[in-house]
């Protein structure tokens, strides 16, 4: 992706050099563990991971004990971050202006190591990244992505972080739309179902993560698509699943399988229309 020397967002709240206490031992392994069962790359709209990080949130600590400087190569992640941020604000307030919807709120990107506190709740770097829908900022732990090749198989690359970055902001679209409000209100309502909205919930933001590589092809360069579908195909429910108990259980997936995530994000790549990302139709019927 070519990046450097482009415009950085000033909507970045960098936490790194700050470093934090750890999370209570029984609280740490019990998040973990829901996380890695059910939402590996991203707690996601926090709307599902909140209420257990707010129940341990008692018996957790999050402290500053030290400050330190950032190396070079953290710094120039930094602004990595900062300039896919500043890409995604360009896409979305261009795309909000075509499709009638009013302005574009520019959430911000939360840096942090470790653990964090936010509108949501306590959470620790196991979450991977997320959005937290209270407080509108996505919540980033870098250390992730270092996770996303070695532990999880995908390629690497400076476009597969934009696609996961990406796919964050595509859950604050859908937050300032009332799509998660409205799947939160139908998970209650029919907790049945509640599985399967979270996977089309998923699949879009998937879809709009697509439609932002779509409008910033001229800063795309050759193998960034494939760099951002090896970390999709990675994060799928059946791939995730396959690769921690040896079985696949589609009743339990929550973001969809690898096919689906790795589809709906070429969707939105050659289509590039936020009108085309009815996911709710396919999953539901």
């Amino acid at each position: 992706m070519k990046w450097q020397g482009r415009r950085q967002s000033g909507n970045v709240d960098d936490r790194r050099g700050m470093s934090k206490g750890k999370l209570a031992a029984g609280g740490g392994i019990v998040v973990t563990l829901v996380v890695l069962a059910l939402n590996f790359f991203g707690g996601e709209t926090a709307q599902q991971l909140a209420p257990i990080v707010e129940q341990l949130g008692n018996s957790q600590s999050v402290q500053n004990t030290e400050q330190r400087e950032l190396t070079a190569e953290e710094k120039k992640m930094g602004d990595f971050m900062a300039t896919v941020l500043a890409d995604t604000e360009d896409v979305w307030s261009e795309v909000f202006a075509e499709n009638n919807l009013g302005n574009y709120e520019k959430p911000t990107m939360v840096l942090f190591t470790d653990a964090v506190s936010t509108g949501c709740g306590n959470a620790s770097s196991a979450t991977g990244p997320f959005y937290c829908p209270a407080d509108h900022k996505l919540y980033m732990d870098l250390a992730f992505f270092d996770e996303l090749q070695t532990r999880f198989g995908a390629k690497g690359g400076d476009f597969a972080i934009a696609y996961v970055t990406a796919h964050e902001i595509g859950h604050h679209v859908q937050t300032l739309l009332g799509t998660s409000q409205q799947v939160t209100k139908l998970q209650q309502q029919n907790r049945s179902e509640a599985n399967r909205l979270s996977v089309a919930l998923e699949l879009q933001a998937d879809f709009y993560a697509g439609v932002f590589a779509h409008y910033n092809k001229q800063y795309l360069e050759e193998g960034d698509i494939d760099e951002a579908l090896s970390a999709a195909n990675a994060v799928g429910d059946d791939a995730i699943q396959k690769r921690m108990q040896g079985s696949v259980q589609p009743d339990s997936f929550t973001h969809g399988t690898s096919e689906q995530r790795k589809r709906w994000f070429m969707k939105g790549y050659n289509t590039g229309d936020i009108r085309q990302g009815d996911t709710f139709s396919e999953i539901l019927n």
